[in-house]
C-alpha cells in the first residue's frame, strides 16, 4: 500500500487492491446460482481481472484563499465542459455556514462563480437538465445507522429538499419542503438524486437511512406535481435500500443506484421493474454519457469481514466502467487510499474527453482521472 504523494502542487494517488482467487471462485458461482444478468468474469476480484485505463488521480478545483474541501458527493459537468461541484462547507455539512456550497470550475479547476450560500445544510447530488437548469438535492444532516431519529419539534430549517436553479444561480423551484422530513406527495426524506425524463418528468431518489425512513423513487410533472411512487424498503425487485443515485440511458431506462442492497435496479419511466445488475458493487453514484458508457462509483464495498452490513466478497471501493446497454463491465478504477486508509468515491461523473470526475467524502474534494 502506498501513501498520497503531492507532486508539483497537486496529489497524485495510486493504489490496487488485492484479492484472493476463493474470491473469483465464489463470486462466479454466487452468480450462477442467483441467476444476476450480467458477466462473471467481471464479478469478483475486478482490480485483479480488469484493466484499468486511467492515470493515478489528481485534485480537481481551485478553492479561494482560506477554504478547504469539505465532503463532497456531488459534481457534474455542463455542455461547455465545465465542472459543477456541491461542497458541504469545509466540512460534512454546511448547516451552520453561509458559504456558497454551489461551484462552478473551468475544465483546468479555476473557480468561476459559486452560489446557494445559506440555503442547503448537505448538497448531495448536482445535475443538469436538458434546459441547462441545475438541480441541487439537500438530504438534510445525514445520520449514521442507529442514530435517534430527529425530534419533530427541533428547529431543523434545511434539508429534505431538491431545488432547481439557473446557470446564474436564481432559485427557480423547490420540491419537498425544508426542513421537514416524511414520505407524502408533497414532502421528501434525506433525498439522495433528481434526473429530469424525456419529455421533462422528474423522478427523485428519496432516502438514506439503511432500514428507516424513505426508501423511494417519486416521480413529479415537470412543475413538481406529484404522479406516483415505488419502492420500500426491502431487497425484492422494486424495493430499495438507500436509493443513492440516478441515471438514464440512451434508451430511457432509468437506472437506480441500491446502494444497500449492493445492486443497480433498472426500471421503465412508468416504475416496472426490467434488471437487477450486481457485477458495478455496491454503487453510490451513477453515470452514463452519451454513448451509454456506464460509470459507477463503489464507496461501500469491502471483503475481509463477513459480518459487517458492506460485506461484498470480490469487491472493493472503486469506479467500475461498463455498457448501460447489456452489463458488461470492462474496466475498474481501484481507488487510491487516504492516510487512515479509508475512501468514499461517491458523486461520479465522466466530461466529453472521458476524463472521469470523483467526488469524495472522506478523503474529501473532487479527484479527476484522465485517460492513459
Amino acid at each position: 500500500m502506498r501513501p498520497l504523494k503531492r507532486l508539483g502542487g497537486r496529489m497524485e494517488m495510486s493504489h490496487r487492491y488485492r484479492t484472493k482467487f476463493l474470491a473469483v471462485i465464489f463470486g462466479v458461482a454466487a452468480m450462477a446460482v442467483c441467476g444476476v444478468s450480467a458477466y462473471a468474469q467481471a464479478t469478483a476480484s475486478q482490480t485483479d481481472v480488469l484493466p484499468n485505463p486511467y492515470r493515478a488521480a489528481v485534485a480537481f478545483g481551485q478553492l479561494p484563499a482560506g477554504r478547504t474541501w469539505g465532503s463532497t458527493s456531488a459534481v457534474t459537468p455542463d455542455t461547455r465542459g465545465h465542472i459543477w461541484v456541491g461542497e458541504r462547507c469545509g466540512k460534512n455539512s454546511c448547516g451552520d455556514s453561509t458559504l456558497d456550497s454551489i461551484l462552478e470550475f473551468d475544465s483546468s479547476g479555476k473557480l468561476l462563480k459559486s452560489f446557494g450560500g445559506g440555503l442547503l445544510a448537505v448538497p448531495h447530488s448536482i445535475y443538469f437538465d436538458k434546459s441547462g437548469n441545475i438541480w441541487v438535492t439537500d438530504s438534510g444532516e445525514l445520520r449514521l445507522p442507529g442514530a435517534p431519529v430527529l425530534d419533530p419539534s427541533s428547529k431543523e430549517t434545511k434539508g429534505h429538499a431538491a431545488f432547481k436553479f439557473s446557470p446564474d444561480g436564481k432559485l427557480l423551484m423547490t420540491l419537498g419542503k425544508p426542513g421537514v422530513s416524511g414520505d407524502s406527495p408533497d414532502v421528501l426524506g434525506e433525498p439522495n438524486a433528481v434526473v429530469e425524463g424525456a419529455n421533462g418528468d422528474l423522478f427523485v431518489a428519496d432516502g438514506h437511512s439503511p432500514h428507516r425512513g424513505n426508501a423511494r423513487v417519486v416521480k413529479l410533472t415537470k412543475d413538481g406535481k406529484f404522479i406516483k411512487q415505488w419502492g420500500g424498503h426491502g431487497s425484492g425487485p422494486g424495493q430499495f435500500e438507500v436509493p443513492h443515485a440516478l441515471a438514464f440511458d440512451s434508451r430511457g431506462r432509468l437506472f437506480v443506484a441500491d446502494r444497500g442492497n449492493k445492486r443497480i435496479q433498472i426500471f421503465d419511466q412508468d416504475g416496472n421493474f426490467l434488471e437487477a445488475w450486481k457485477q458495478f458493487g455496491a454503487p453510490s453514484g451513477i453515470f452514463i454519457d452519451q454513448n451509454d458508457v456506464l460509470y459507477v462509483s463503489d464507496s461501500q464495498s469491502e471483503s475481509t469481514d463477513p459480518k459487517a452490513d458492506r460485506y461484498n466478497p470480490g469487491f472493493e471501493h472503486g469506479v467500475h466502467i461498463g455498457s448501460a446497454k447489456d452489463g458488461r463491465v470492462t474496466g475498474m478504477i481501484p481507488m487510491p487510499v487516504s492516510p487512515n486508509h479509508d475512501n468514499g468515491p461517491e458523486g461520479i461523473a465522466a466530461d466529453a474527453m472521458g476524463n472521469i470526475y470523483i467526488a469524495e467524502t472522506i478523503i474529501r474534494g473532487v479527484w479527476q482521472y484522465a485517460k492513459r
